[in-house]
């Protein structure tokens, strides 16, 4: 059983489960207590000669800084800081390889990064991982200091501590509003995983349409069992009788809007900006949080506020010196659990997309089928049921991209579109002398599930198969991420291919940047 965290990464906030974060906060708490003791904290130091690597991508100084001071806690630590005007990483040279050699020169290196390219860190710690393995390296630790409009995970452990503090470390409960730019905030798309260590959550979304939480951050929200509210102002809300203790604001991202949003801007920032009239409409327990900074001439947490006791933003970003200096405790090995700390991998069934269908008897070569228009086979392999119930233009449509992809187009096949027993309209390919490697039967199934594929021998069906959409997409060129910020976008000169998982909406979600998509969405004919 492994106790230390050596090698973890934090990626994304589901990185860490709930036993793991809550590990962090009580380490958080018992450092705090100490040091307003003025006890002895090296228990919570690193020993080893990790070397920390801060490479910030992306201009920051808040963030930056507080990782700078929380790794020179570390007095063993070899800090290493890469500005991103001078970097390397500016002159187009692979991440994955710079990182590699970086890593080669630690007994343990742990990397924070912040990127615009959403999944850097995913990639990196996949990639750099296996690196590490081939050379017999100890595995680095990758923590992500945001990506993109992604997610930012070590502010989310902030502030969830700082959630905590409020309410006792009382983890029973907690009733939130989240204000703002939700749409582009990645500090409150950390709070999907992030909230789950409170056994009961209630969330309260308050922006205007144009900037509401995504539907997909949304919808995993509610199947996690919390209780969530739309509003659309700031206004709104007040008028209506249950409100949050909880107001975690955030800022308008103009630099990540387009134009058509930046007309609205001041309708925009009215409804999610606090004013004074606002006061006598709140209760006495409520605390404002904000991620800082906040915007120096249209904050929505207006300065007229900060000597108030419903401050809670300057107690949260000191928050960050000490969360931080705890994460890296454990994943530098200062830090044990009692409980296991190994990678939890979740096993997959690739093979739950192809189950096998009855076969009548007697049929012979679909002749059902040839009777409408196209001759039965004797030996190869027929693709029916394509898009069924589609219009016919649809289900066209589909025939090609099902051609263009599995590179059918030099076989002397023939298709059509027919009417089903049920009355609705189907696609049917027949390709004499052709049959379908398992890889390709996969790729079939993600292009159009809920197809039928024949095997047909001497005549007749051998096998017969019904295939749904795959669990896991990966290893076909032809995929790609529709997110151009995505770190897998092939103008991004990284050089890896994207993949998907399936979820419990059939939802295709990329591996790296989280972005759903439907299954005509992934592929870029």
């Amino acid at each position: 059983m492994k106790n230390d965290f050596l090698g973890r990464s934090l990626t994304v906030m589901n990185d860490l489960t709930v036993e793991e974060q809550l590990f962090l906060y009580n380490q958080t708490k018992r450092l705090k207590a100490k040091w307003a003791n003025k006890e002895d904290l090296t228990e919570f130091q690193i020993k080893n000669q990790t070397g920390i690597y801060i490479v910030f991508l992306e201009s920051s100084t808040r963030t930056k800084e507080s990782f700078i001071n929380a790794s020179k806690f570390h007095k063993n630590a070899k800090i290493n800081i890469f500005e991103s005007e001078h970097s390397s990483f500016n002159k187009n040279e692979s991440y994955i390889d710079t990182f590699n050699m970086l890593t080669g020169y630690s007994d343990y290196s742990i990397f924070i990064i912040r990127s615009k390219l959403e999944g850097t860190c995913k990639l990196l710690d996949e990639k750099v991982s296996e690196f590490a393995s081939r050379h017999n390296l100890p595995h680095p630790s990758f923590i992500n200091a945001g990506d993109g409009k992604h997610e930012h995970p070590t502010q989310e452990i902030l502030d969830e501590f700082t959630f905590l503090e409020q309410m006792d470390f009382s983890n029973e409960y907690i009733h939130i509003a989240l204000i703002g730019d939700l749409l582009h905030g990645r500090t409150v798309h950390s709070k999907v995983e992030g909230l789950k260590i409170f056994k009961n959550v209630e969330v309260d979304l308050i922006a205007p349409e144009e900037l509401q939480m995504p539907k997909h951050y949304i919808s995993k929200m509610k199947q996690k069992g919390y209780n969530v509210r739309i509003f659309s102002s700031i206004e709104e809300y007040l008028k209506q009788g249950k409100k949050a203790n909880i107001w975690y604001f955030t800022r308008l991202q103009l630099e990540r809007m387009g134009e058509d949003i930046l007309e609205k801007e001041h309708i925009l920032r009215k409804s999610v900006t606090f004013t004074k009239e606002f006061l006598p409409l709140i209760s006495e327990n409520v605390k404002f949080y904000h991620p800082l900074p906040r915007h120096k001439t249209y904050p929505t947490i207006p300065t007229f506020l900060d000597p108030l006791p419903l401050n809670g933003w300057e107690k949260q970003a000191i928050n960050g010196y000490w969360t931080r200096i705890i994460l890296l405790s454990m994943f530098g090995g200062a830090l044990t659990a009692p409980f296991d700390t190994s990678r939890k991998n979740v096993e997959i069934n690739e093979e739950d997309f192809i189950i096998p269908a009855p076969i009548k008897d007697g049929k012979k070569g679909l002749l059902s089928e040839g009777k409408r228009g196209i001759k039965p086979i004797e030996n190869g392999t027929v693709i029916d049921h394509i898009a069924k119930g589609q219009k016919s233009e649809k289900i066209y449509e589909t025939i090609m991209k099902i051609r263009k992809i599995l590179k059918f187009y030099n076989i002397d096949s023939a298709d059509g579109i027919f009417r089903s027993a049920d009355g609705r309209l189907k696609g049917y390919i027949s390709l004499p002398d052709v049959h379908l490697s398992k890889k390709e039967i996969k790729k079939l199934s993600a292009i159009s599930p809920n197809t039928t594929v024949n095997i047909i021998e001497g005549g007749r069906v051998k096998e017969k198969y019904r295939i749904s959409l795959p669990p896991i997409i990966y290893g076909f060129e032809e995929l790609r991420c529709k997110n151009e910020n995505c770190i897998t976008n092939p103008q991004n000169n990284e050089n890896v291919q994207v993949s998907f998982i399936r979820n419990e909406e059939n939802e295709l979600i990329c591996e790296y940047c989280e972005t759903p998509h439907t299954f005509e969405e992934i592929w870029r004919f």
